[in-house]
Formats: structure tokens, sequence, C-alpha cells
């Protein structure tokens, strides 16, 4: 019998390939699937930045064993979708693109018909910021994190040499675009810099010229015995990241075997992983394309409005009724309608909550630093922790702070994931509790392509569990065995989540042993802790019926006799990133429906802060079940995983079919009729 479970990076490759997949079908417009191979070049590049220090480390501590040639697999999988990558955009973006009168050159000459402008763009433009240096005398030159080089060969009259030169991208942008006799011509300007190479090195006859990036390991180096300290802390790592440790090398596969030799010694790559590529790199920069066309974009699906509370005051409307917005579907609008009128209320005394990825120019934050001028009591959880957004969360925090809001900073041992807010209203002597909780980050940024559902409730029970939460967190410290939080309605990681969970399959097991329906719906991220999935194999096996839609990681084996027949998987990749959890246990008919911030994994269960939450009103209950099961039936943009986790079949071309994302935002309009 196979291995239980299968390896977190080889699902992981497989889930980026389902992005890739999606470029390729015809069915999803042109400049969309442009977009889907920046995800999936910008998902590889995180790859190499995050999991391949990790597989470099196992491969060198267990070079023979099953460990070690992991590597291996990883590295011939990542090649494999590299060659189709460079295929779809060849043979069929291309000439799409040509089709619409959009060239887009790729691995030709510069046309003569903007020689001239791409010349004086170069002059007047680029040339600014390169820096040619000789390899021969690099002296403290340093490839920085994923920026391109060129590796120029040359020949003076004494000697051959190289020169290096940096392709400036995030000064210039990568793209040019000029429009000449109804045609319009795209080009990076690393083709603008390569057809004026002659300016870079006047006094030589050049042989060659190849681009090259270097990936360095993202992590970053910070001790648990922290106190006050950990922003300076964490700002100096920032800084020092990109120059980590170099974790891939990806060159031009034209490059002479001679001077890859020569980059790998002048950079100390011996210990990186050497990837032949193109003749481009940072194809993540396709999400820029310098071309804008509603006909060759997804159709606008405007956001729908929440239906307006019958209260003419928005708290007494939450105490009237629970809210459940789903976005990006519905209008992020309510949710800073909530914040804005806290900021505002006269009544409310007190606000607090957890930030895990603040957005650039918060309005959330704008607010709550209002509500702090306005007097209120302001407390914000900041999770300076949060990969790759760390220098923005300390920028934000350091602007509540000198604004008068108290915050708190990262956990030792610890990130706070959970998406919780609370405020407090003050109603004659006594006060009344209003909550926010969700499924994603208060980030107005990615709510309009992470779909995520939120909650808004004045449930005073499940409220001041949150609120005992917010009092542990203040206290900054990783729970112990003397830490308990009385919890009959949320479920808290660190305090009771995994184990509430593992009651919940059993209550459905038992059921199945006594002949009664059982059955279990899941919705993740992510799918990797053993604990949970060997529950899930017990619970196939006693009977009950297990649906899974999980879009990234699955370490599950579906459907295999005598270990998971019940279970099934599916994965969705559509115009949205898929990034809600939702769980849904049949329990004799009464269904338990919960929402949350846990996906099921190592990190989620046993080294973060993480808050699910159950659903009561039978209406919204309902809708979930609903979203659900439009997801389940989805035929248009679903895939089942085997049980190796790899896709399975794509719908064929032109097949119609239930596309979940669609009847999910049809069934949200018609509820607003």
């Amino acid at each position: 019998m196979k291995h239980l479970f299968i390896n977190r990076d080889i699902s992981w490759l497989s889930f980026n390939e389902r992005v890739l997949l999606e470029a390729s079908r015809p069915g999803v417009p042109l400049l969309e699937r442009l977009r889907f191979l920046s995800i999936y070049s910008s998902n590889l590049d995180e790859f190499y930045r995050v999991r391949m220090p990790a597989l470099i480390a196992l491969q060198k501590m267990e070079a023979e064993t099953a460990k070690g040639r992991l590597l291996h697999e990883v590295n011939s999988t990542i090649a494999r979708q590299q060659q189709q990558f460079g295929r779809i955009l060849r043979e069929e973006l291309l000439p799409l693109l040509a089709a619409q009168h959009i060239h887009f050159i790729y691995r030709e000459p510069v046309p003569l018909a903007i020689k001239e402008s791409t010349k004086d763009y170069f002059l007047s433009c680029i040339a600014a910021f390169l820096q040619p240096v000789q390899l021969s005398s690099i002296g403290s030159f340093f490839p920085e994190n994923n920026r391109i080089y060129f590796a120029i060969s040359i020949r003076r009259s004494d000697r051959d040499d190289i020169v290096l030169a940096n392709i400036p991208a995030a000064e210039c942008g990568r793209f040019y675009t000029e429009t000449v006799e109804g045609t319009r011509y795209v080009l990076t300007i690393d083709d603008i810099i390569r057809d004026n190479l002659a300016y870079l090195v006047p006094d030589a006859i050049i042989t060659g010229c190849y681009s090259f990036k270097i990936t360095r390991d993202a992590e970053l180096e910070l001790e648990d015995e922290f106190k006050d300290d950990i922003a300076e802390r964490i700002e100096a790592q920032i800084n020092l990241r990109d120059q980590g440790l170099a974790t891939r090398m990806l060159y031009d596969a034209a490059m002479p075997f001679e001077l890859m030799q020569q980059l790998i010694t002048a950079f100390q790559l011996g210990h990186a992983t050497i990837v032949e590529g193109g003749s481009y790199h940072n194809l993540k920069d396709l999400a820029d394309f310098p071309v804008k066309q509603e006909a060759l974009s997804y159709p606008k699906w405007p956001q729908v409005h929440y239906p307006l509370l019958q209260e003419e005051h928005f708290f007494a409307g939450i105490d009237a009724q629970d809210l459940l917005l789903h976005v990006p579907y519905h209008s992020y609008a309510t949710l800073l309608q909530c914040f804005n009128q806290a900021a505002l209320d006269p009544f409310v005394t007190d606000i607090s909550i957890t930030l895990y990825r603040i957005a650039g120019d918060s309005l959330i934050a704008h607010a709550l630093i209002s509500a702090a001028k306005n007097g209120k009591n302001v407390t914000v959880f900041v999770e300076l922790k949060a990969r790759f957004d760390e220098a923005n969360n300390i920028r934000w925090a350091k602007r509540m702070k000198a604004a008068g809001i108290k915050i708190i900073y990262s956990i030792p041992g610890l990130k706070v994931h959970a998406k919780v807010a609370l405020i407090k209203r003050k109603e004659g002597e006594r006060s009344r509790y209003y909550g926010v909780l969700a499924t994603g980050n208060f980030n107005e940024s990615t709510a309009r392509f992470y779909t995520d559902h939120i909650l808004i409730t004045a449930k005073q029970e499940m409220l001041r569990e949150l609120e005992l939460l917010f009092l542990f967190l203040a206290r900054r410290k990783k729970p112990g065995p003397e830490d308990q939080l009385r919890l009959q309605h949320l479920l808290i990681a660190q305090f009771n989540l995994q184990e509430t969970f593992l009651r919940l399959i059993d209550n459905e097991i038992e059921s199945a042993g006594k002949g009664q329906p059982a059955a279990i719906t899941i919705k993740l991220n992510n799918l990797e802790e053993e604990v949970m999935i060997r529950k899930l194999y017990e619970a196939s096996q006693a009977g009950v019926r297990i649906r899974l839609i999980v879009r990234g990681i699955c370490r599950l084996r579906p459907g295999v006799p005598g270990l998971s027949e019940h279970i099934s998987v599916r994965r969705i990749v559509d115009r949205f990133l898929e990034h809600g959890r939702i769980f849904i246990f049949h329990n004799r008919g009464q269904p338990r429906v919960f929402l949350g911030s846990a996906d099921w994994m190592n990190r989620n269960i046993y080294r973060r802060i993480e808050v699910c939450f159950p659903v009561y009103d039978n209406k919204l209950k309902q809708q979930l079940i609903d979203i659900t099961a439009w997801q389940l039936d989805d035929t248009a943009s679903a895939v089942a995983l085997d049980e190796n986790g790899q896709n399975g079949p794509l719908p064929p071309a032109g097949e119609a079919g239930i596309r979940s994302q669609y009847a999910i935002y049809q069934m949200i309009q018609s509820a607003t009729l």
C-alpha cells in the first residue's frame, strides 16, 4: 500500500500546475491567460524562496534517503512545468495576441518599425539606471534577489571578459509599448537593452548576451526571546532578506557552460539549484502587461451591495440580525461602514482588532486612527511576522501608535493569524459587544480578488469569549498548560480548535456506526496535518461521506480502497482566488457550520493563534451550504484530485458546465433583489 500521505511540496507543485493549466484553456479570456502565467511564475519564485532552502538542507543531511531524493523529483517536476509554460506562451498566446494586432516581441529582434523610438527610450530613460561592471573586478557587486541581469561576453584587443548589467525593471517598468500603423508592439526592456549593448561597452566586440537571476532564502532569522524591540529586530532582518542564501540560479539555456560556471563560482552558488530557463525571467511581470482591453478580459462583475439594514443605526441593525458578507461578490463597503461608524459613534468606547496583512493605504487603519483621536480605547494586535508584509505592517504599527492606539506586537514562538475584531458600545449602564469574524485578512486590496466570508454579529456569549482572547493576547505569551479559556462557541488554536474538530468528526463516525446519515464537507486552502488526515481516514472507513475542496496543498490520498474510498477532493481555480475556510458537519440533520482563519496545517494548529467560529443563523447557514454545493458541482473550473494528488482532466474546450464562481455571484445578486 502507498504511503498514507502525499508529500507537501509535490502537492503544492500540483496546485501550481493547475494554475498553469488555466493559462492553456481556450475559454479563458486572452489577457487573463497571460495573468495566470504571471501567477504561476510568481508562485514558483516564492516556492524557491520559502520551500527550497528546506529541501536543500534535507538533501545535505539525507542524500541517500527518500527525503534526499525528493529534491530531484521537485526539480524534474518544475522543469516539466517550465517547458509547458514556454509552449503555452509561444504556441498559443503569442499567435492569439497577433490575431488581435498585438505584437508581443518574444525571442526575436526589435522590429524596424520601432527601432528608433526604442533607441530613444533607451538613451532618455533606461540608460540612467544601468550600472555595468566587469566580472573580473566585481568587488562588492551582489546580485539582488529575483532581479534580472545580463552576462555580456565581450572581446577586446588584449583579452576576453564578461560584463554584468542590471535590467532596471523596478525603476523603468518591464514593458515598453508603441502603436504603429494599427499594430500594438509590446516588448520587454530586456530586448531594448540587448538592442543597444554597444552603448554599455563601446570599446569592445560583443560575442554573447545571456540573462540570469538568483533567488534567495526569504526566511527571517528571529530568536523567540525578544521583548519590545521586535519591530527594530524585524526591520533589521528585512534589510538583509535580499542578501540571504541563494537557493536558485535561473539562466538562459543558450549560456555557454563555461560562463555559467564562472557565475556559479563568482557568486558562491555551489549549493543553489541551477535551473535552465529561457531568454526571459521574472515572467510574473506579465501581470503588468501594458494592454487593457475589456473584450480580452473577464467581463465585469459589479460588486453587490449588501441589503440595507432596516434600522437607521448600523449597530441596531446588527442587534436585529447577523450579517454575512461573501467577498468579493459583496462590496467591502459594509465592513468599512462598520469600522467607520464605530470610529464616530459617541457610545462606542473600545475597539480591539487583529491585523495580519494590512493594505498599503488601509481605510480600516485610517478608521482606527480616527477612533483613537475621537477618544476611543483602540487596541490593535499587529502580527509583524506575516511573511513579505513585515515592512508594511511595521510602518502602519508605528503610525497607529503615534495616533494613540495601543499596539500589541507578535507573541514569541507564535503567529496570530486570526482575523477578528471586537467593538464595545455603552448602552445605559451596560456595555454591549459587536464582533467581526472573518476567514481572510482585514485588507480591502486583497478583498477584491480573494473569496472570503465575514460575519458581523451581536451574539453576546460568543463575543465574551472573543474578549477573553483579546485579554490573553495582551499578555504576549505563548499558551501553556495553565492557560485555559472558557470556550463554548469559538474554536481557538492553542486552546480547543483541534480537539473540537476531532470531536465533531467522531460525532459523524458515531452516526455512521448506527446506520444514520453521516457527512462532512470541508473547504480549505491547505490540508497537511497528519492527526486530522488520519481522523478523516477513520471516518471514511466508518462510512462517513467526506467531500473536500482544497485549493493548494493536500496530503490526503482520496479514493483509496480500504483507506479513503468515501473521500473526494476537488480543486477550483478561476478568476478569484478561493480563500475562505468552511466546515460543515451533518450532525443528524441539524447541520453545524463553522467558518474561520485556520487551514489544517501543522503551522495553523500548533504554531498559530487561529479562530474558527460557528454560524448560528439558519438562513446564513443555508447560504454557506448552497455555496459549497455549487463548488462541489462545478464542472467548468474544478478538477478532482487522484490518489497521488494530481489534477484530473479539465472539461473539454467549449463544453458548457457549472462554473461555481459565476453561480455564486448570481445567487448573491438575486438574494439582494
